[in-house]
């Protein structure tokens, strides 16, 4: 091709998308391109003239006012707006997000043109979010939900807590919630958020001849820290670890949901709609091929698999992974891998049909959390990952293929922002109650709920002065 003429593979790799993307842009005649033979040729002009019509620059900007008689939510951290949708579909109106990410803001200016959109938390008072709103000083908020930046709390990082940049955002968070004064607040974060500390100290600086943890160096500090805060400032709460399969997502996800009230009433947890073996007389969980269903003439993006790995998936069937490959092919697939320690459950991984999802990631092509499709020899496609997180087929996802995947595996599922908003609205009408699952298996992990949290970190600080108490004594 010559410098101004691109082949369909050329105009992709400039555009960050898929060579089936770009067809498609095509056909609908968004890129200008010309047919020769049998082979496609687009002009340097055309792609220009698309990447400047579809710069992902969205500026703030605030609600455009519409009158309306639901109850009104504030979003920050809002990502591709999986638990606003959520919200939205029990009929809860967002009126504004905050998002800094250039790609998702592109996503949310362009499927939600009319509420307001912010940026950095962190740059805006409680004034400026109010205003951009529509709200006055006086407008009672019902409701604010965010999912502050996990990476600090999560157990596959370093565990900086509020140490970390992205910890602080989160106490930002806290500040504006409290300044807001909505009646009630969701926070919604990893697992890890249970057991970070506050701040860390250095295992050599620790045990005989140190003093005890504090509190605050304890497991579990970080939120401790928090939950002091929100109650200080008048609040009642209630958490748990929930699993969105039981609220119907196809998918294994969990997630720490923590609701905060102010009229000092403790909220119930979300009552499930759905358990793995139908037990509690509720449906079983949904599965990959209820999710799916009816995508067989959708036309799929997706990154693709390296050959070398091709090799393996074209012998594993739905369900399976590198374990279920001949033995002698296992050490070749895994190379050093196959020696390092841990269930190692996301190498050469398909999706089972008759399941819900293991968690979906923010790519589905990487070697230890591949995510391939139960049948075809490929990772699943965006269109299959909004499937997956219950997003709208109508919902456009901006950016190139690998922000998108970011986007929608970073997303909470709808299912379970929809539980959200139904918990919220029997508070907002006085209707709340203690749900009748009494041990209910909400998470897969033990002691996730606030009372058994509580009781295990409080114990933790007894143990640690009684050992210290002891030593002083030897």
């Amino acid at each position: 091709m010559s410098d101004d003429i691109l082949s369909v593979s050329d105009a992709a790799a400039q555009l960050g998308f898929t060579d089936q993307y770009i067809r498609k842009l095509i056909r609908e005649g968004r890129i200008p391109a010309k047919k020769v033979g049998n082979t496609w040729v687009i002009p340097q002009t055309s792609i220009e003239n698309h990447r400047v019509k579809n710069d992902l620059e969205t500026g703030d900007h605030s609600r455009i006012q519409q009158k309306s008689n639901k109850a009104i939510a504030l979003s920050f951290f809002s990502g591709a707006m999986g638990l606003d949708i959520g919200l939205e579909k029990e009929g809860i109106e967002v009126i504004l997000a905050s998002e800094i990410d250039k790609a998702t803001r592109a996503t949310i200016s362009y499927n939600k043109p009319d509420i307001a959109l912010l940026g950095d938390i962190c740059e805006y008072s409680a004034s400026d979010i109010r205003k951009a709103a529509g709200l006055t000083p006086s407008d009672d908020i019902d409701l604010i939900v965010g999912g502050p930046p996990c990476q600090a709390f999560s157990t596959a990082g370093k565990r900086g807590g509020f140490s970390d940049s992205r910890g602080n955002v989160f106490l930002t968070f806290i500040d504006r919630i409290i300044e807001l004064s909505p009646k009630y607040a969701v926070i919604e974060n990893v697992r890890g958020l249970l057991s970070a500390p506050l701040s860390h100290r250095p295992h050599e600086c620790r045990g005989f001849g140190y003093p005890p943890l504090t509190p605050e160096e304890e497991k579990g500090g970080a939120l401790w820290f928090i939950l002091k805060k929100i109650r200080a400032a008048g609040y009642e709460v209630s958490f748990n670890l929930y699993n969105a399969a039981n609220y119907g997502s196809p998918q294994k996800r969990e997630r720490v949901i923590i609701v905060c009230s102010r009229n000092g009433v403790k909220m119930p947890y979300l009552k499930p709609t759905h358990s793995e073996t139908g037990y509690y007389g509720l449906p079983k969980w949904r599965t990959v091929r209820e999710a799916l269903q009816g995508m067989e003439k959708t036309e799929h993006h997706y990154v693709k698999f390296p050959e070398k790995r091709l090799k393996y998936y074209r012998l594993l069937k739905a369900g399976q992974y590198w374990k279920h490959l001949p033995e002698d092919l296992q050490k070749e697939a895994l190379g050093a891998s196959y020696y390092a320690g841990g269930g190692k459950t996301g190498f050469l991984r398909r999706l089972p049909w008759n399941e819900p999802s293991p968690t979906l990631v923010t790519h589905p092509a990487m070697p230890a959390t591949d995510l391939a499709h139960p049948e075809e020899n490929r990772p699943l496609s965006i269109q299959e990952y909004k499937r997956i997180q219950e997003f709208p087929d109508t919902w456009e996802v901006q950016g190139s293929l690998i922000d998108q995947y970011r986007q929608v595996g970073n997303a909470v599922p709808v299912s379970l922002g929809r539980a959200i908003g139904r918990l919220i609205l029997s508070g907002l009408n006085e209707t709340a109650n203690e749900n009748s699952f009494d041990e209910f298996p909400y998470s897969r992990y033990k002691n996730t709920s606030d009372m058994q949290w509580t009781d295990l970190f409080m114990s933790r600080n007894k143990l640690a002065n009684k050992s210290k108490q002891l030593e002083m004594h030897l």
